[in-house]
């Protein structure tokens, strides 16, 4: 299908982004990678009268790291970050889920911060910036804020991202001490969305007990969420399989399910285990 008409400007800083959709008050999009957007306006399933392109912005590009987090800039591809040496030594679990979003020309062009600002209920960033506790920053009319991606994220395709607010970037805290991270999914055939994703961290204590775990799942639910029942039956456990067996089969006990042509709601329940048990499986440090 064709696009509704719509104006296009293209925005020379973060601030101007900022100020040009607060001019067109709630009427305007922004356009980073595109791979999000451009296929709601031609369905039309959203007609904006202006688009803003952030995509010549520097300012919103990069990786960097400190002690204690990794910050990735909110136009920085999939690929960029699949393919980071930083990342890839500090947060391997982010750089794994990132090789397996989309296909190539979706992990050259599409963005980390539109992923995250489009909220789709099957992308694969949510569950992963779930389990490590991500933050983003967002800068409106009134200067920056943070706000944790479990705020972030409210529902399908809804998040907390105020209409003249632009994602800056988002920031991965390094989990401390011995641990370990994976990302398991089973793919959509088509699409290559997550019909289930899930994200593990875990952490261990010197007497080979767990002492922290994280889990987000992506993909089975309307939101993707932190599967804490699963977070809970974990800490405090051997770091053994049997704990892993156990713990998973509380993986669907808070999502919101719902079913398509593809698959059921009682069948995403069952991935949701079953991929849990896997990526826990490897999360063992």
């Amino acid at each position: 299908m064709i696009p509704s008409a719509f104006a296009y400007e293209r925005a020379q800083s973060v601030r101007d982004a900022v100020r040009l959709l607060e001019s067109h008050q709630g009427e305007a999009k922004i356009l980073s990678g595109g791979h999000s957007l451009i296929p709601l306006l031609k369905l039309r399933l959203t007609s904006p009268s202006v688009l803003i392109d952030i995509g010549g912005l520097s300012e919103l590009r990069g990786i960097s790291a400190g002690e204690d987090q990794v910050v990735v800039g909110a136009l920085t591809t999939h690929a960029e970050v699949a393919n980071s040496p930083v990342i890839k030594e500090k947060l391997p679990l982010l750089a794994e889920a990132a090789r397996q979003i989309g296909d190539l020309q979706v992990r050259n062009r599409g963005t980390v911060g539109g992923s995250l600002a489009h909220a789709d209920p099957a992308s694969d960033l949510p569950a992963v910036a779930l389990a490590l506790d991500a933050v983003l920053t967002l800068e409106g009319p009134d200067g920056r804020n943070e706000i944790p991606i479990g705020d972030f994220i409210l529902g399908p395709l809804l998040t907390a991202l105020g209409g003249s607010d632009v994602v800056v970037s988002i920031s991965f805290p390094i989990p401390k001490g011995r641990w370990k991270g994976a990302y398991e999914k089973y793919p959509h055939p088509a699409s290559g969305y997550a019909v289930v994703g899930v994200a593990a961290v875990l952490a261990v204590d010197g007497g080979g007990l767990i002492r922290e775990a994280r889990v987000g799942i992506t993909g089975a639910a309307d939101t993707p969420y932190r599967a804490r029942e699963v977070e809970a039956a974990l800490i405090g456990k051997p770091a053994d399989e049997e704990t892993i067996r156990q713990a998973a089969e509380q993986a669907d006990a808070e999502g919101s399910f719902s079913g398509d042509l593809f698959a059921s709601a009682d069948y995403r329940r069952h991935l949701c285990k079953v991929y849990a048990r896997r990526a826990l499986a490897r999360a063992l440090p």
